[in-house]
């Protein structure tokens, strides 16, 4: 597949591939969300967003109903204007240029294919609407066909098509424009899950192919972590943290992060003391042990909160993977559950917080019962200090429920 189209879009993508990902955009970023804020009368439903998207780069804003990330989509589509501050598109400010004038499509949930058209004039319609050459509307739809995968399906109509075949199309109509930026608005949300799950793999593949920015907005946390080149979480109206999926998930900011990335176990803690790359905390029944300070520095005296996913959580005497911290929690088995993999333990504290260790055939899960009593510990490196005081009666797990609706 050789043309001006692939031999722009690709080498997009060799570049930004070859690049360094992290958390901040080093090179002219495609889209500049610049100190906005967005009221709805007296709701303030994005309040001073402010961060950078790269070229090339797949970023998703991810978090629970009513947090902003949808509103924010639609700002950068044109669909809203900001009430203060600016979206810029590659250094012009775009803030109040109507959608049809912005260099940026959006695929919605629904997809919104013509059902009366056939795939290829579905695909085709942007191009035709630009009023391009038939040749050479022709040659973009069948290479667009090409990178979805479905080249033998020009002639048939939508309704002859899967869900995750229509999901498809809609990118290849949206792409087939050669926009600088992909909105998508929960796309994967009308597929069941397995179909989810290879439509997640498919559009990661079909992003570094044309190797153009996505922007994706999705309360699914799995999503997120499997597609994304970096992660922007907001909860009401605000940014709460961007970083990589790895730093999210293992270096959460808030507590908040924490436990709507997966699965987390929080324990509130005290600082006692700091040497070098260890810190020492101390629990509310006083019990002292270190944990990894990650590079930060704390004060003695101050509240932070311990994190503890639970495949780091082990029963005492199982292999830890590194060197132990010291710590052990004494609790009392509530539910045990097979889910291939792991066993999920639920476990009560005897200070009444509910924690949660995912137990492997190493941990010997067979040998716990339900209401026996159990201590659970973690390696050196297997918590991680919140910079977030939180409640007592806040303690325990904490997860995010998959079936939120976004907004």
């Amino acid at each position: 597949m050789t043309s001006e189209w692939t031999d722009e879009y690709v080498g997009a993508g060799r570049r930004h591939r070859e690049g360094v990902r992290n958390t901040s955009v080093e090179s002219t970023p495609t889209i500049e969300i610049d100190r906005v804020t967005k009221r709805f009368g007296d709701y303030v439903a994005v309040e001073d967003a402010h961060f950078s998207i790269g070229e090339g780069e797949f970023f998703s804003m991810l978090g629970p109903s009513g947090c902003g990330k949808t509103t924010t989509l639609r700002m950068i589509a044109g669909f809203e204007t900001p009430t203060s501050g600016r979206i810029v598109l590659e250094g012009a400010d775009v803030s109040r240029t109507p959608p049809y004038k912005r260099d940026v499509n959006t695929v919605f949930q629904n997809y919104a294919l013509f059902p009366h058209m056939s795939i290829f004039d579905n695909v085709a319609f942007g191009l035709r609407t630009k009023k391009q050459p038939a040749d050479v509307v022709r040659r973009s739809v069948m290479e667009m066909l090409e990178v979805v995968r479905l080249p033998d399906m020009a002639d048939r109509r939508p309704n002859q098509l899967s869900g995750g075949q229509q999901q498809r199309i809609a990118l290849a109509r949206a792409l087939v424009n050669r926009p600088r930026a992909l909105l998508l608005d929960e796309p994967l949300g009308a597929l069941d899950l397995k179909l989810r799950q290879v439509m997640q793999l498919e559009l990661k593949r079909i992003q570094r192919e044309v190797g153009i920015t996505f922007v994706f907005v999705t309360h699914d946390q799995e999503e997120a972590l499997t597609m994304s080149d970096r992660i922007a979480v907001m909860t009401q109206g605000r940014v709460d943290q961007i970083g990589t999926p790895i730093d999210i998930y293992n270096r959460p900011s808030t507590a908040f992060v924490a436990g709507f990335i997966g699965t987390a176990n929080l324990l509130p803690v005290r600082v006692e003391s700091q040497s070098g790359d260890s810190v020492t905390v101390s629990t509310r029944t006083d019990s002292r042990f270190s944990v990894s300070a990650a590079g930060q520095s704390y004060t003695a005296g101050s509240d932070v909160t311990l994190m503890v996913r639970p495949e780091r959580l082990v029963p005492v005497g199982a292999p830890l993977h590194g060197e132990g911290s010291g710590a052990a929690v004494r609790a009392t088995v509530t539910s045990l559950v097979f889910q291939g993999p792991v066993v999920r333990c639920q476990v009560t504290t005897d200070l009444g917080a509910e924690l949660v260790a995912h137990l492997g055939p190493e941990d010997d899960p067979a040998s716990i019962g339900i209401g026996s009593t159990i201590e659970l510990t973690w390696s050196h490196e297997g918590a991680y200090l919140v910079p977030e005081a939180i409640a007592a009666d806040a303690a325990g797990v904490t997860s995010m429920d998959d079936d939120e609706t976004a907004e």
